[in-house]
This record gives structure tokens, sequence and C-alpha cells, in this order.
């Protein structure tokens, strides 16, 4: 499969125009039970789960672009969504929804010529749920 039509939706505002990268990484905090029972193996259980929603954006301060809409964001929890495809939620197309914290915004990076990107990883907040419709 390779990506070319990734849907990126926050705070029910679609940043497809704007995004070149969203990746969305979960994992799930290792708890060691190891004991006397164990043989001298390591037993473990999962914990916590916790998730990121890593973006590549290309920056655009024009009014009601990418800059005016994430940075009145800043510090608030707002809902995601993001599928590999701009096609609807499918069995072949899933969806992941949940809510981030807008955690920081750089709305200025790079060097002499330069794209202008921002790329941030938002934490997650709550569950998040895949689903194919």
């Amino acid at each position: 499969m390779v990506l070319l039509a990734e849907y990126l939706s926050i705070n029910s505002n679609v940043l497809n125009a704007f995004t070149k990268k969203a990746e969305l990484t979960t994992e799930v905090e290792e708890k060691d039970i190891t004991n006397y029972a164990s043989l001298g193996w390591k037993e473990v259980i999962g914990g916590l789960k916790s998730a990121e929603l890593g973006c590549e954006f290309l920056q655009d301060f024009a009014a009601s672009q990418l800059d005016a809409i994430m940075w009145p964001l800043l510090g608030l929890v707002v809902p995601f969504e993001v599928r590999a495809d701009q096609a609807a939620a499918s069995a072949s197309n899933p969806k992941w929804t949940g809510s981030i914290l807008i955690n920081g915004w750089n709305p200025i990076t790079g060097s002499v010529g330069d794209e202008a990107t921002v790329s941030m990883g938002f934490p997650t907040s709550g569950a998040v749920v895949r689903a194919t419709s």
C-alpha cells in the first residue's frame, strides 16, 4: 500500500491540504510482575495505554489557513480523526478517532531555502477508537 491521499481532521478542520505526514502511534506500558514462581524468567502484563498523533504540516499564515486554525487550539483537548485514504471509512479504510492535547505549536521553523513546515506530536487524551464505518 502506498499512502497517496491520507485524511486528517483536527477539531473538525480537515487539514489534508496542509498535511505532509500523519502517523498515529500507540503503546501499552509494560508492568513487571516477575516473582519467584517465574523461575528466573521475566513476566510482564500490559498497563496504561497511550498514543500520539505525529504530524508534519506545510505552514500557511493566510487568514483562516493552518496557523489561524491551530494557534487558538493551543492548550485545548480537541477531537481528531485519521484515515489512510480520504474515502469514507470502511473495512479496507478504517478510521482512528479520539482526542488530542494541543500541547505546543511551532509556527516558524526552518533554514534559508527550506519549505515552511511544522512538525508536531500531540498526545492523546482518553481512548483511541478504531472503526470501519
